[in-house]
């Protein structure tokens, strides 16, 4: 449905060149080939962020609420990237999960996991100790889940053949264009960029650690601030490539909001361990020393953290002792792969995670949106993004459609 007006030089612009973003552009175009779409981001490069600094798992959706967006779109997502690498010659693996019990607590959650997936509609296999052992000789436990579906990629790869795929199809790319401003009018938006004024009859915000900002920019009340967790990881010794032959995760703690540090094959043949979850005093911060002013008094200042500081202090003690305690890192690995040893894990690319959390403290676990009449803002894309990312863009693109065609009507 291409304008008219001439105040709309485009008729959809997405904020947002990760993986999440650039699919919502690419099904846009599919969905409504005339239109005119446009692809924003602040990066000389897409898949900087979020996507390019993540595990490379395709996760199967193990953990998640049944009926809830995450579980619908991660059973869906994992489906639609492997048919997406298969069509695209990008290379995957599926070696499978095992989530490991070390303890009778794990054993009842392993058990409770199990029916999860059940529910879910995922196939999952509950391993003995020597069955473990059999299948995995340096992994000890007391049990496992095994999740054959569970697979390897590498994520900025399918983001960069997904771009490829928007601009063959029409859509504009514009990258190395940061957002200043934006005013909702009735008749358009007005954003500005420092590449000049961009005119949109609408606007999808997928902008991961900047959610929050984008809404407050278009004057969107909401309830929630951005908190980004920093995920530290290691790298294994090249002489333990061949340690597993499975990701390795451990049960997770129900109480906690993260799955816990786990073993990692990577597409390129390495084995990534990690990551912990430490709260991140900068939304973009990825290097050994990371500190940012603006971030941290929007942090200090927004009342939901201290609400989660109090239900979580103890963990949250735990995770940072572990971040500059490196054998407390290793305790955590130890549990259930024992040979490794401290000078085994060698340093490896930090990640954050951007984290809703409401203004009580809670936080958000599902997809969250908000939205004014021309806008939609993708404010909670939780793990796993990545894996849902196809069917994610193609849900936000059919919202656009039937918001565009009620303002139309």
């Amino acid at each position: 449905m291409a304008l008219t007006d001439s105040l709309c030089a485009h008729d959809y612009v997405v904020i947002g060149g990760g993986i999440v973003g650039i699919s919502t552009a690419l099904h846009l175009k599919q969905q409504q080939p005339s239109s005119s779409v446009l692809l924003i981001d602040k990066e000389s490069k897409v898949a900087k962020h979020q996507t390019g600094h993540n595990s490379g798992v395709i996760h199967a959706g193990v953990y998640y609420e049944p009926g809830s967006l995450k579980a619908d779109f991660c059973k869906r997502g994992a489906l639609s990237t492997i048919e997406f690498c298969q069509k695209n010659n990008i290379p995957y693996q599926q070696p499978g999960k095992l989530l490991v019990a070390t303890s009778p607590i794990e054993l009842q959650r392993m058990a409770n996991l199990k029916r999860r997936c059940e529910d879910n509609g995922i196939a999952a296999k509950t391993l003995q100790s020597q069955q473990l052992r059999e299948l995995e000789p340096n992994i000890v436990g007391l049990g496992a889940l095994q999740i054959d579906q569970s697979g390897i990629v590498d994520y900025p790869q399918i983001a960069q053949a997904m771009a490829k795929q928007f601009q063959l199809s029409g859509g504009e790319l514009l990258l190395s264009t940061e957002l200043l401003g934006a005013i909702e009018r009735p008749e358009a938006i007005e954003l500005s960029t420092s590449q000049g004024t961009i005119n949109t009859y609408q606007l999808i915000c997928c902008a991961g650690l900047m959610a929050d900002r984008l809404t407050q920019m278009l004057g969107i009340e909401t309830n929630f601030a951005i908190v980004p967790f920093r995920g530290e990881y290691y790298q294994l010794h090249h002489r333990h490539r061949h340690i597993i032959n499975h990701l390795i995760y451990p049960i997770p703690d129900p109480e906690l909001p993260f799955l816990g540090v786990h073993l990692t094959p990577m597409i390129d043949g390495s084995i990534t361990v990690g990551p912990n979850a430490v709260l991140g005093w900068k939304r973009e911060g990825y290097g050994s020393i990371n500190f940012s002013v603006k971030d941290s008094l929007a942090l200090l200042s927004f009342p939901g953290f201290w609400h989660l500081g109090k239900r979580h202090f103890a963990s949250g003690l735990i995770e940072y002792k572990n971040s500059f305690y490196k054998p407390g890192y290793l305790k955590l690995l130890n549990k259930y792969c024992p040979s490794i040893t401290i000078d085994d894990l060698k340093p490896y690319p930090a990640g954050v995670r951007a984290q809703a959390v409401l203004n009580d403290g809670s936080l958000v676990h599902d997809f969250l949106f908000a939205e004014s009449k021309r806008s939609l803002h993708v404010c909670n894309a939780p793990s796993p993004a990545a894996t849902s990312a196809i069917p994610i863009g193609q849900h936000i693109a059919e919202l656009m459609t039937k918001k565009s065609a009620a303002a139309l009507g």
